[in-house]
């Protein structure tokens, strides 16, 4: 049986299957999207898609739209030979496709309504559809603006924040607030969100907000925003403003006095500033005070005008002491004060003592000890005048004095634990000795009757007189312990014959020294005489040259030759050369070879003869 009922069945769900089919396929059917989205001023695009049975024609076709009173106007009217258009709000704004799609363009709010399409198909009928044209606009950008001013945190109400405003917006959109990220929401007493709303004569919605809150010392660094929501395309969307801050006033909590610069010690002559820091908002007004005995001074006019910063230019030992800042917040009139301690590191009453303190004379020693007082441990070196060291330590040992001994000696004094704090005394070292004339103009070369200077340079301590033993106009220098005297005269007979004395004395002693003046006219005489004389020396001797080589060439004086030739010293003078010549041909070397008194000598006694070369 089982198997009998379910043939049976089978074929009964076919053919119900079947008759539907069937009615399907007789019935006209309008197939058109629910919705349809545009922007505001773009084109929207309602198509109108049918099925008659049997591919039958249709009647017409009516375009609808409904209006506020939910009542049907039409737009179109179509049938096969021709359309007509209604004299509606939509005139000249809507356009039918080829394929009687419905084109609306700069398309507004207020075309956010439903449109109809209803086609009649004669005996198969009259069907109908809808769409609804959903009108979008996205808003503009949101923008905040925090409370001006400043918000206390002491405020009796809840204070405002920030306004966020959006326009030209369709749909309505909402707006939200943010605070560091996190979305806040009403609360009683606590957070509270008023919103507006405003139609604009276009139809499009500006939304503003204003949010209020309150506020503690902490908010200082919050940041808020507020986001716009809209819905596009089925889906919620969103757009951010920019994230801002409030000026919160907050009392002051942390006052700090400090010193600047504080990398290193204060010294003498350092500039100093005294900053004071405060931590509340808005700054407090700050006064400067110095502790004199008892009471304080107040130093404000000394301060930069709401700074907070006293400036202190080259310090010295008096500015030390005990500085207090004092702060007034004027957001509930409380005040606050720090105090700091400045110490001024310096250096003072550097003296040079000298041991023995009685004059120096030449050839005896001193001893220079250097002194000061600090705060800090000092340091002593010794340079000379011309910076060089000498030694470290306070003491200097000089011994053996001379005048040329450097007489300016430099003690410095300096703080090893405080860089740059230093000071130098100079003293001067007065060695006394009778007069030492270093420098004359002698031998002095002249003429007679012209002007000359003649110079004498002495040292001596103390200052010693300058005497020349002849009148002429004398002009003096002093440099220290050198003096220099130059006395401008005219050559006489009798200065050329006597000279002149310079004579340097003080208390202890005189020296003296004589100046020799030469006639140049003599001494010129003198040496053309010497000059004439070394002229005829070299013409003998050339000419004396020139015989000894006339005598060679001829062959007088056979050096080289086979003849014999032998320079020997006589026996009778050991001091003198003589020359031994020996010839055959005596009658010609007769004539050339004479005696010492110039007489000939005879051939025969010329076979063996001594030429002294030294006569």
């Amino acid at each position: 049986m089982a198997g009998g009922r379910r043939p049976a069945g089978l074929a009964l769900g076919w053919g119900c299957c079947l008759l539907l089919c069937c009615a399907a396929a007789s019935k006209l059917e309008i197939s058109m999207p629910a919705v349809v989205e545009v922007e505001v001023g773009g084109t929207a695009r309602i198509e109108c898609n049918f099925y008659t049975p049997e591919n039958a024609s249709y009647t017409y076709i009516d375009w609808f739209y409904i209006d506020r009173s939910n009542k049907q106007v039409r737009l179109f009217h179509i049938t096969a030979s021709e359309t007509v258009e209604d004299n509606t709000d939509y005139k000249n704004r809507v356009l039918l496709g080829q394929d009687k799609a419905l084109s609306i363009s700069a398309v507004t709010v207020q075309d956010a309504r439903t449109f109809v399409c209803q086609v009649g198909a004669g005996s198969y009928g009259v069907g109908e559809n809808s769409t609804e044209l959903s009108v979008y606009k996205v808003p503009n950008n949101p923008e905040i603006k925090p409370s001006s001013g400043g918000i206390s945190v002491h405020s009796p109400e809840i204070p405002e924040i920030a306004k966020c405003e959006s326009k030209n917006s369709f749909p309505l959109p909402n707006i939200t607030w943010h605070k560091n990220g996190e979305e806040l929401h009403d609360q009683e007493n606590q957070v509270v969100i008023k919103p507006t709303v405003t139609r604009e004569s276009s139809g499009l919605y500006t939304v503003s907000s204003t949010l209020y809150a309150p506020v503690t010392r902490d908010d200082r660094l919050s940041q808020y925003h507020c986001t716009v929501h809209y819905w596009l395309q089925g889906q919620i969307r969103s757009l951010e403003s920019q994230k801002v801050k409030v000026n919160i006033f907050y009392p002051v909590e942390t006052l700090k006095l400090r010193v600047s610069p504080s990398s290193a010690p204060v010294k003498e002559g350092d500039n100093v500033t005294l900053v004071c820091e405060a931590d509340g908002n808005p700054p407090p007004i700050f006064t400067f005070f110095k502790k004199n005995l008892d009471e304080w001074q107040d130093l404000s006019s000394l301060a930069e005008p709401n700074s907070g910063v006293l400036n202190l230019p080259e310090v010295n030992k008096s500015s030390s002491g005990t500085y207090k800042c004092q702060s007034l917040d004027l957001d509930d009139m409380t005040e606050k004060e720090e105090a700091v301690d400045l110490v001024v590191n310096y250096i003072e009453g550097v003296h040079v003592k000298m041991e023995p303190s009685s004059t120096v004379r030449e050839g005896e020693s001193v001893k220079l000890i250097c002194d000061a007082h600090s705060p800090v441990s000092l340091q002593y070196q010794w340079r000379d005048e011309k910076g060089k060291k000498l030694v470290e330590g306070s003491q200097l040992f000089l011994n053996n004095l001379t005048f040329e001994t450097s007489n300016t000696f430099s003690c410095k004094v300096m703080a090893p634990s405080v860089p740059g704090l230093e000071q130098s005394k100079k003293v001067s070292v007065a060695v006394e000795g009778k007069p030492r004339i270093v420098a004359i103009s002698s031998p002095l070369y002249v003429r007679q009757d012209e002007v000359v200077n003649l110079t004498c340079k002495a040292i001596a301590f103390p200052r010693p007189t300058v005497h020349w033993s002849i009148n002429g106009t004398a002009h003096e220098y002093m440099d220290n312990q050198h003096i220099a005297s130059n006395l401008t005269v005219r050559v006489s007979h009798d200065l050329l014959q006597a000279g002149a004395m310079c004579r340097v004395s003080n208390k202890l002693g005189v020296s003296e020294k004589h100046i020799q003046l030469v006639d140049q006219k003599s001494t010129a005489e003198s040496q053309g005489v010497i000059i004439v004389a070394i002229i005829v020396a070299i013409l003998v001797v050339a000419v004396l040259g020139a015989v000894i080589y006339f005598l060679h060439k001829k062959g007088k004086i056979p050096c080289g030759r086979a003849g014999k030739q032998d320079i020997t010293k006589p026996e009778a003078r050991k001091d003198k050369i003589v020359v031994e010549v020996k010839s055959d041909k005596l009658s010609e070397e007769a004539g050339l070879l004479q005696g010492a008194n110039g007489d000939k000598r005879a051939a025969a006694d010329q076979s063996e003869k001594y030429i002294d070369l030294r006569n």
